[in-house]
């Protein structure tokens, strides 16, 4: 656990120093101690290895544009420790997760709710941050743009074997039988690395069936109660999507266990299978190897009914201010900016994300265009992997479920892993 964190308007000094980090330059600079005449600094925290090149260059455009603040790109800093010595970077853009949740519940986190952009942002696009603990009264993250994972699927295999896209879990199992038949192997499997399999067949096989959501929200009103006799568990809410993700695990290929992520986007560029539980960040890397391949995406169908269709979602990127940062009006001067639609609109189109402003024009990218209905509609969830805390190691249970352990045993376990944390919590 952290350290209580300062309270809610609470301003502190902060010392400045400047360390180099790879390319880019990290560096904390309190801007009331900059020379007369000199403009304030502020520190721009952005680490998506993918993207630092292209936030590097919006930096400098703005620091440019004005004359007003200079912004500083930094990548290195350890959140954590940063938060804690009541030194965070003046903004933050980066993945809305569990862990970042634990700033904002603690009001760490100043409000934006004054600010315009807050007030665009789609309704059930900024209650995806209030799936975590939020602190009350306050916007505390703008999002920036969201991440929708489905299946990937190679279409000219499907073209060629006359199949159509699932839409059923009956479906399903027969386009993977029909491709088994001839023998084209149906799933590309990389269960190697554990959280891919967290990521894509856990969370893709519980977000079809489960309501994601309000099984967590069960979960932490049990506490330390969770267990056979609760409303929810593991064991007893998850079993069956467990249950249903396990069967799906004869139509991967035979070595799935010994192959990673960089060994699935190498096969899927080649054709070697026909679908492939991975989000969008693995297109990047299919792409590198320069094949002729088409792929798109469609969400896991876990039912009979294909109304229950959803993708899974996250934020990939949110905007927040720390509430003892000395650098607030510069850092809501640089959310404005990165918040115009030719900036974010651009940044999207470019990284394969989706708008999050009502107005966000609809991606166009035919690798994803298939989700963007789901998206319209609101039909999606969040990774259920996603709000498990990292000292219950789940990425690893979900691998030794794959890998043959018992199902029910193990989400026994993690019911009372849970239960333990909330205890001494």
């Amino acid at each position: 656990m952290l350290p209580p964190l300062p309270s809610a308007g609470t301003r502190l000094s902060r010392r400045t120093f400047l360390a180099a980090a790879g390319g880019s330059l990290a560096a904390f600079s309190l801007a009331a101690c900059s020379p007369a005449g000199a403009q304030p600094t502020i520190t721009f925290h952005q680490s998506k290895p993918e993207a630092v090149p292209y936030f590097r260059d919006l930096t400098a455009k703005f620091t440019a544009s004005q004359d007003r603040f200079s912004v500083l790109h930094d990548m290195a800093t350890n959140l954590s420790a940063s938060f804690v010595r009541s030194s965070p970077p003046d903004l933050g853009c980066l993945n809305y997760n569990l862990e970042m949740a634990r700033f904002m519940e603690r009001g760490a986190l100043s409000d934006l709710a004054d600010l315009p952009e807050a007030a665009a942002i789609r309704g059930d696009v900024l209650d995806l941050t209030n799936w975590y603990p939020t602190y009350p009264g306050r916007t505390s993250v703008i999002p920036y743009s969201v991440m929708a994972a489905s299946v990937i699927y190679n279409r000219r295999i499907f073209e060629a074997n006359g199949l159509s896209v699932p839409t059923t879990w009956d479906e399903l199992i027969e386009v993977c039988e029909r491709l088994k038949a001839v023998g084209i192997t149906p799933v590309y499997g990389t269960f190697r690395d554990p959280w891919t399999i967290a990521q894509g067949l856990f969370d893709y096989t519980v977000g079809g069936m489960v309501d994601v959501r309000g099984f967590y929200q069960s979960m932490h009103e049990a506490g330390e109660k969770v267990g056979p006799d609760s409303e929810a568990s593991f064991q007893k809410t998850l079993l069956e999507p467990v249950r249903r993700m396990v069967q799906l695990k004869k139509y991967v290929n035979p070595d799935a266990a010994s192959r990673g992520y960089g060994d699935g986007n190498t096969a899927m560029a080649q054709g070697q299978a026909a679908m492939y539980f991975q989000g969008p960040w693995a297109f990047g890397e299919i792409e590198k190897a320069g094949t002729d391949v088409d792929l798109g995406t469609f969400p896991l169908p876990m039912t009979d009914n294909p109304a229950d269709l959803k993708v899974r979602v996250n934020i990939d990127l949110s905007l927040w201010v720390p509430e003892v940062s000395n650098g607030q009006q510069g850092a809501r001067a640089f959310i404005q900016y990165l918040m115009q639609p030719e900036i974010q609109d651009t940044y999207n189109a470019k990284f394969l994300g989706f708008g999050t402003v009502k107005d966000a024009p609809p991606v166009t990218d035919p690798r994803i265009v298939e989700m963007q209905k789901y998206y319209d509609e609101g039909r999606f969830y969040m990774g259920a992997s996603q709000f498990i805390p990292n000292t219950i190691p789940a990425a690893n249970y979900i691998q030794s479920i794959i890998g043959g352990a018992d199902a029910e045993g193990t989400l026994r376990r993690m019911d009372a892993d849970w239960a333990r944390l909330a205890f001494r919590a």
